[in-house]
């Protein structure tokens, strides 16, 4: 018998349960996938939103400003990358000046701070290579970037050494509800919890439809990107958006925490929760958007191009009414709720943007729905703290020569893009909720993710992960499910 357990290890799912590792609680994170940080949360823009474009009043709104109030401290505690860069918001055309004073004076309604609109002599100040039908801005400098996998990873991390159980590669197949609690069954075996969380993702409006007569449809948003190398990543130093559309906040250019440029998403609302596919038509219409916000941007240093689903809800029946795109206030909201006749079972649902900046928020949010639940004893062994991967790369002098003395591992650079060390790659398998993939190596120390997108250090990763789990090399997957890289040998018969 669980008290709690968190379906999906996304970056909400992470966060709850590292605020639940709080207190004395019997907590279980199941996720289907092989890792944490495997669906929505692995494939966005990592993007520390301000808080400016929520309506005011909406659980959105209060939890982005107040998740982006805590991001700073949060990346110091659990130490991942996150840096305030300042966000701005483009109007290319004078009829729109409006729209930008409605964003601020929103933002405003919301907490958000230094709000201020900016004409384009100081736009070409801040960014030189602004676009050349830029006429004025919204610029808001709490706005910031993060890597979301570290923070992710992190969240996970703390909360495994504060007590709580992740198991991954079970996919819920139905929930029954029973006195005092539910039963969670997956493929594999059935679990007993007192409270469950429902943080799963583009799933989520399944794992509701289990318990609750009031069924909930999300619609997968699938939004295409294209990742640049690092060689441009300094010709642009904010985050630029373009005034919103009804599909969101339109396309974006901007750096990332490790030095890259990053252009997208688009916003196609598809039927498939499974399509992640990039297409010709949609990474042409990232270029073309981008090129109005950035001049210059060269093609030919695209070194990666990916596509991520947000959970849109569509369709929400809420005390007999049903909601959805015709009702703006559910459409353009989170749901964040004790569903009313499945006591004990919480909806973290329509996570969509801006989720990753809400999160340190969402998951004090939800802790402090069970606290009233489940009334739970402090823990007073709690670690705050958590220490991430050295970055060798990154590392002084005496960090490097500190780091060789103790593993001369530390000294092999096995990523020659990134300057990844086998110690790196060590440490990344060997630490709490360690890495079984090259996908799980990639995003807990970047081996894979340069110019060359592992082509050279790949060999070598499936060979160290082989090696320190203990199993042949054709055992040694890209994530979870049939991504293999070798495949057995079979004898014509």
């Amino acid at each position: 018998m669980y008290d709690v357990i968190v379906i999906g290890a996304g970056v909400s799912g992470c966060a709850v349960a590292r605020e639940l590792s709080r207190f004395k609680l019997k907590t279980l994170v199941l996720e289907k996938e092989s890792d944490v940080c495997e669906g929505t949360s692995k494939a966005n823009s990592g993007i520390v939103h301000a808080g400016y474009d929520a309506e005011p009043g909406t659980l959105k709104a209060k939890l982005n400003v107040l998740g982006n109030r805590k991001m700073a401290a949060l990346s110091k505690e659990l130490d991942f990358s996150y840096k305030q860069n300042g966000s701005i918001v483009l109007c290319f055309d004078e009829k729109d000046r409006d729209r930008l004073e409605e964003l601020k004076a929103r933002g405003e309604a919301n907490g958000v701070e230094g709000l201020r609109i900016i004409e384009r002599a100081e736009l070409l100040e801040k960014e030189p290579n602004i676009g050349d039908d830029a006429v004025a801005a919204l610029y808001a400098p709490t706005g910031g970037i993060v890597c979301p996998f570290g923070i992710t990873i992190a969240l996970a991390e703390n909360a495994f050494v504060n007590g709580v159980e992740f198991k991954f590669g079970e996919t819920v197949t139905g929930i029954q509800k029973q006195e005092g609690g539910y039963l969670i069954q997956t493929k594999q075996q059935t679990f007993e919890t007192k409270v469950v969380v429902n943080a799963a993702g583009v799933y989520a409006d399944q794992i509701h439809n289990m318990v609750s007569a009031s069924k909930m449809e999300i619609t997968p948003r699938k939004g295409e990107y294209l990742l640049y190398d690092k060689n441009v990543g300094n010709m642009a130093s904010h985050t630029l958006f373009q005034l919103p559309t009804a599909l969101g906040k339109g396309v974006l250019v901007s750096p990332t925490v490790h030095g890259n440029l990053l252009t997208g998403p688009t916003a196609t609302d598809i039927p498939d929760k499974n399509e992640k596919e990039t297409s010709r038509e949609g990474l042409g219409q990232v270029t073309q958007k981008a090129a109005l916000s950035l001049k210059g941007i060269p093609g030919r240093q695209v070194i990666t191009s990916f596509a991520g689903l947000r959970a849109h809800i569509t369709k929400f029946e809420r005390n007999g009414a049903v909601s959805g795109a015709e009702s703006k206030e559910m459409s353009d909201d989170f749901v964040i709720e004790e569903v009313p006749d499945a006591a004990g079972f919480i909806d973290v649902a329509g996570m969509e943007s801006p989720g990753l900046s809400c999160a340190p928020a969402t998951g004090e949010y939800v802790a402090d729905i069970i606290k009233k639940i489940l009334n739970p004893e402090e823990n007073r062994d709690f670690v705050s703290t958590r220490k991430g991967i050295i970055n060798m790369s990154l590392a002084t002098e005496k960090e490097r020569h500190e780091k060789i003395k103790e593993n001369p591992a530390y000294g092999k650079v096995i990523c020659r893009c990134e300057m990844v060390t086998e110690g790196e790659i060590l440490e990344a398998i060997h630490r709490p909720l360690g890495a079984t993939t090259t996908d799980g190596i990639k995003r807990r120390t970047r081996a894979g993710m340069g110019r060359c997108q592992s082509g050279f250090c790949n060999p070598r990763v499936v060979e160290i992960l082989a090696r320190e789990l203990g199993v042949d090399e054709s055992e040694i997957k890209k994530s979870g499910g049939d991504a293999w890289y070798i495949l057995p040998f079979e004898e014509e018969r």
